[in-house]
């Protein structure tokens, strides 16, 4: 049975030595969350998700969800350790304060999430929607809406969704045929099917809020053609609790690969009643508020599993004898030597923690910078925040995710046959962590944003915010000889990701074959160059910790090892990704449909 630790150590690093949590609390409204503060809180979702969220993953997977009579069962153990969440305030965390929030930085809010993800993927599924749904409500809702819904959402009460995708129609939304017809009331009757809509019925909660795209009788056809309305599953009485049935039929769940504890449901809407979310034929609006916070934290799916993978493999590379190390016995009373003095087990396992703690930074980086939009005084700041996020939301989405992956995989075939198996959890890491690469849009498709609208969006003005400090961070760190060995060579792969750039930028113009053909080896390429950007920083902290580390040492001594694996094994993949994207598109598209 697998375990899980949550890395708090690398956290507190991170927070406190790289990043300057500390900072936030000059926000309004942030004054009293300090460190002390915010190491408790870590600290109390650590035993959460280690104590009540671990110990049912595996579990909850072998049983899955069931459906009796239209009605959703999560897994034994599900709804009591959802009660416990609730209970323990976790929903309201990061919640605005006059609708019953706590109010806490949003960049501990994905350090939490990071746990969650590890310890139970499929759990994190419930809050994690239901959180979307929330932040939507709270920045296109009336206040009528936000007064009636978010108290119950921010509580944990009530649960909530995101219904998009149609049978026919995915990234294409504009395809959808779900209708809303006006009613007298100036509520709206909606009919329609959606499918994939995770935790679209379950029995963890009293209510739950879907969040659903309809199409307007007098809508123009398209995208912009599109509305978001709330459609509960059950209406309010005249007390506001949850009271007559609104038509909302689960009318299947999915078997699927992975997150098997998380119901993947059909929906069928049969006149339901609903409530517009903003304007009419605006809904894309409040929905991609929705999925692109939704996209950070598939990245943090991501990474909580690499994360988890990355634990049992080490632990199992220790303990598991096979072979003599090639430099001679490591273990000479014993009849081999343990896995991890293999030089291509260590690849591997060196290979995922990089990832991890480079992603761990860049994710509460990122976390910071929302905090800044949020709260920050001066618009010109909050603009540059918000524009950051952006730009980063699909290197995080898609890199991660992708990375995830690998590093599952990775970890996996460290456990040889004993991975394929069941009993060691590693197979369920693999299928669970398979989807994040899909849903919440698909990383071609993060890609296609990347390349297609965050480069150029105002003349390349988002690039500025993370182009610039770079490149006089590689000045300074080129000076110092410690760092030097790490600045070098980035800074001649950050060149060239700069020319890939202008090269997307001047090619698609006249062909923008150009820029999808190249868009999936930029944005890797782009998320190895934050990543090491983030290698960087820790480095320089690290070795500014060291003469006063005294017992934390090690730490830092490992951390400054790490990041010379990652400038030496990882970011040269850099060099690859450069000379494929400057092929162009003519070997992608140059064989005939038909040839296929």
């Amino acid at each position: 049975m697998p375990t899980y630790k949550a890395p708090l150590e690398d956290m507190k690093f991170v927070l406190n030595d790289v990043i300057d949590y500390a900072r936030l609390t000059g926000l309004p409204g942030y004054g009293e969350f300090d460190n002390d503060t915010a190491m408790s809180v870590l600290e109390g979702a650590a035993q959460f998700c280690e104590e009540v969220l671990q110990p049912i993953n595996q579990s909850g997977d072998a049983e899955g969800c069931r459906i009796e009579n239209g009605n959703v069962f999560t897994p034994t153990g599900f709804k009591a350790a959802y009660h416990q969440y609730v209970e323990s305030g976790w929903p309201a965390l990061a919640a605005d304060e006059a609708y019953g929030g706590q109010g806490f930085p949003q960049t501990l809010r994905f350090a939490v999430e990071e746990m969650i993800c590890a310890s139970n993927l499929s759990f994190g599924m419930f809050p994690g929607l239901s959180h979307g749904a929330y932040h939507a409500l709270l920045l296109h809702g009336t206040d009528a809406l936000k007064t009636t819904w978010l108290p119950k959402l921010i509580s944990g009460s009530w649960s909530g969704t995101m219904c998009l995708t149609e049978a026919q129609c995915g990234t294409d939304l504009g395809l959808l045929t779900t209708k809303a017809e006006p009613r007298d009331d100036g509520s709206y009757a909606i009919t329609g099917n959606k499918i994939f809509i995770s935790a679209g019925d379950h029995d963890l909660t009293d209510n739950i809020v879907h969040l659903v795209l309809a199409r307007l009788p007098d809508a123009p056809p398209g995208i912009k053609g599109i509305s978001l309305f709330i459609v509960p599953k059950f209406l309010l009485d005249t007390n506001g609790a949850p009271g007559a049935d609104n038509a909302v039929r689960c009318v299947s769940i999915e078997h699927k690969m992975g997150i098997k504890a998380s119901p993947t449901c059909v929906l069928a809407f049969e006149n339901s009643i609903g409530w517009l979310v903003g304007e009419t034929n605006k809904g894309m609006r409040g929905m991609f508020t929705m999925m692109n916070g939704a996209r950070l934290a598939v990245g943090m799916q991501g990474l909580g599993l690499s994360e988890v993978a990355y634990q049992n493999a080490v632990s199992y590379a220790k303990d598991r004898l096979q072979g003599r190390s090639l430099t001679g016995a490591k273990n000479p009373a014993g009849p081999a030597d343990p896995l991890i003095v293999h030089p291509d087990v260590r690849r591997a396992l060196m290979t995922i923690r990089a990832f991890n703690e480079g992603a761990r930074a860049l994710s509460l980086w990122v976390g910071t910078h929302l905090d800044v939009h949020e709260k920050h005084t001066d618009p010109a700041v909050r603009k540059d925040a918000d524009d950051f996020v952006a730009l980063m939301t699909p290197i995080v989405k898609a890199y991660f995710t992708d990375m995830g992956f690998e590093c599952t995989n990775m970890a996996l075939q460290i456990y040889g046959g004993h991975g394929y198996i069941r009993e060691y959890g590693m197979e369920q890491f693999v299928r669970d962590a398979r989807i994040a690469q899909i849903y919440e849009g698909a990383n071609g498709i993060q890609a296609l944003d990347l390349v297609g609208r965050k480069l150029p969006a105002e003349g390349g003005r988002m690039l500025r915010f993370f182009f610039h400090p770079l490149s006089e961070r590689l000045q300074r760190t080129a000076l110092d000889p410690q760092l030097n060995e790490f600045a070098e060579p980035f800074a001649k792969v950050f060149t060239r990701l700069q020319q890939a750039t202008q090269f997307i930028a001047l090619k698609s113009l006249a062909n923008p074959d150009e820029a999808g053909a190249a868009s999936s080896d930029y944005l890797r390429m782009f998320g190895l160059v934050a990543l090491g950007d983030m290698w960087l920083r820790m480095a320089e902290a690290a070795y500014a910790k060291m003469p006063t580390a005294n017992g934390d040492r090690a730490f830092y001594d490992a951390k400054i090892k790490t990041a010379r694996f990652f400038f030496t094994k990882m970011l040269p993949e850099a060099h690859g990704l450069f000379a494929r994207i400057m092929a162009g598109a003519g070997p992608v598209m140059a064989l005939e449909a038909d040839v296929f």
